[in-house]
């Protein structure tokens, strides 16, 4: 995969990214919003340095560590990758309350179409803004999105100082225990 340029940075903010998903998904992975190098690249959590890729291998969800650009190959383990917020921007923290909100309820709306038995949302402070639920913590969630169980997963994002890869991979590795 070729890295962006920061013309190509630059020209992704807005851009959405396409989901990952289908029918008789264990779990869908929710992110938050796609980062710019995402939105170039057109793969979801693109950017070197997220850990969600190795997360997910290191928890058991995949054989081998996949690369974005294999993201098309979840579907063949039943499992997807979509976002609250469709739009990309540089940061997480340029999306408003009323964006989240919004992508929360968008979210119910695909949950409830293509029912897959987890959605695990990848990041507590947005899942708590986009639910309203302020005290929510990592982990099993005690509400339905559709007929879907709620998961919490920590934000694989390297900037994440609270969770190192091996800590992380353990919260993917509880979720993957009751998913299957």
């Amino acid at each position: 995969m070729t890295r962006p340029t920061k013309a190509d940075l630059a020209a992704a903010a807005e851009v959405t990214l396409p989901d990952v998903i289908g029918s008789d998904l264990r779990v869908l992975f929710v992110g938050i919003n796609p980062g710019l190098y995402s939105a170039a690249t057109g793969h979801h959590f693109a950017r070197p340095g997220n850990r969600f890729w190795p997360a997910l291998h290191r928890s058991g969800f995949t054989d081998h560590q996949l690369d974005p650009a294999q993201q098309m190959s979840l579907l063949d383990v039943g499992l997807g990758i979509t976002n609250i917020v469709s739009r990309a921007s540089a940061r997480a923290d340029e999306l408003s309350a009323a964006e989240l909100v919004a992508g929360g309820e968008a979210l119910a709306a695909k949950a409830a179409r293509w029912r897959p038995r987890w959605v695990a949302v990848v990041g507590m402070t947005a899942y708590r803004t986009a639910y309203r639920r302020p005290k929510a913590t990592v982990g099993p969630q005690d509400h339905l999105l559709g007929a879907s169980r709620v998961w919490v997963l920590p934000n694989p994002s390297g900037l994440n100082a609270h969770y190192t890869p091996v800590t992380l991979a353990a919260a993917f590795a509880e979720l993957r225990a009751v998913a299957g």
